[in-house]
């Protein structure tokens, strides 16, 4: 294995684990919020994907690109979901008194 390889193995489960950590820790009263940022940050993960999958040498690399498009994708779709079911929930009923 390359030394490049091995390198993006550890940023990877790295990443993985401090994001874990970070999510872990967030109150859940700021969920929704978060998933809005969360959200502009997949978007741009997608665009980073895309790029590594048209860049990539070996037929590894563009399965190992192709899986990360398709992981922020349906990240994103989720996270966008999550938000419009919870902003549902504070929506006020039409002809119910506060």
């Amino acid at each position: 294995m390359s030394d490049a390889f091995i390198a993006g193995i550890v940023v990877f489960v790295l990443a993985a684990f401090v994001g874990f950590e970070i999510i872990r820790r967030v109150p859940p009263t700021l969920h929704t919020p978060l998933m809005s940022g969360a959200n502009a940050i997949s978007g741009i993960t997608i665009v980073g994907a895309i790029i590594a999958a048209a860049l990539a040498d070996g037929w590894l690399a563009v399965v190992i690109g192709f899986l990360a498009v398709v992981f922020a994708t349906v990240n994103v779709i989720g996270g966008f979901l999550v938000t419009d079911r919870m902003l549902e929930m504070f929506k006020r009923v039409p002809g119910k008194p506060k």
